[in-house]
């Protein structure tokens, strides 16, 4: 394969698909109404959540957190590397990821669109992000380009020799993307909402990368249809896991 070989995809996106899911407001009530009525709590497995909107609110204002675990939801997420080695930092979620052992990895690989602040100043912590000069953003798009270029094609190179995938792998950037299954409940996806996504209001800000930041806007929007009154409790509690 040539450097400027065109097989080679850049993208700057992120994609998050849900695959399937057990969570409603009203996984919820049931949960939490077991502990003063239970087996009468049955009879709210199936009830209007919006009557007990007021129970939630509750739930999420004094951290009650475990009526929040009784549901699930699995997403399907194809982003680069770099954003998994974060993204499983948070053991609060089960994974099941491709693996370069036993397939040969596609050259695809992320690099930041023109409107990503790549310039850093602060303390740790509590960065901040600027706009570069346009030289600077040339410099960052040409040079991810080439080096990714660069080392697929040495990948290729390797597998053609008869290298072991698990081997040849070695070579390839953290740039380049890789998807899995992602499950896990409200209350672990509101854990990370709250460390990975800047929003105004927030109890404790938050300083995420970017690129994760893309996932977590993702789970947030399905998890805001999913689970309308959670959602809204969580906002109005400061974005605080339970």
């Amino acid at each position: 394969m040539k450097i400027d070989d065109p097989a080679v995809e850049f993208r700057h996106d992120i994609t998050v698909e849900l695959v399937r899911s057990s969570a409603s407001d009203s996984d919820v009530v049931f949960a939490a109404r077991v502990s003063t009525v239970g087996e009468q709590s049955l009879e709210d497995v199936d009830a209007d959540p919006q009557r007990s909107s007021g129970l939630i609110n509750y739930l999420m204002r004094d951290r009650h957190g475990s009526p929040f675990e009784h549901n699930s939801m699995t997403f399907f997420v194809h982003a680069p590397i770099f954003v998994w080695r974060e993204h499983m930092r948070h053991r609060i979620a089960s994974y099941n990821e491709e693996s370069g052992r036993y397939r040969e990895l596609l050259p695809v690989f992320y690099i930041p669109d023109a409107d990503r602040p790549i310039i850093q100043s602060g303390k740790p912590g509590a960065y901040e992000f600027h706009q570069g000069s346009p030289e600077q953003s040339l410099l960052v798009d040409s040079s991810m380009r080439e080096s990714c270029r660069q080392a697929y094609a040495s990948y290729q190179e390797m597998l053609s020799a008869g290298v072991a995938r698990e081997v040849a792998r070695m070579v390839l950037p953290v740039t380049i993307y890789s998807s899995a299954y992602v499950t896990l409940n409200a209350r672990s996806l509101m854990n990370f909402l709250s460390l990975r996504r800047k929003v105004d209001g927030s109890h404790f800000p938050s300083y995420p990368q970017r690129e994760i930041e893309m996932v977590a806007e993702h789970y947030e929007a399905y998890f805001e249809k999913l689970m309308p009154l959670t959602h809204a409790a969580f906002i109005a509690h400061g974005r605080v896991a339970p």
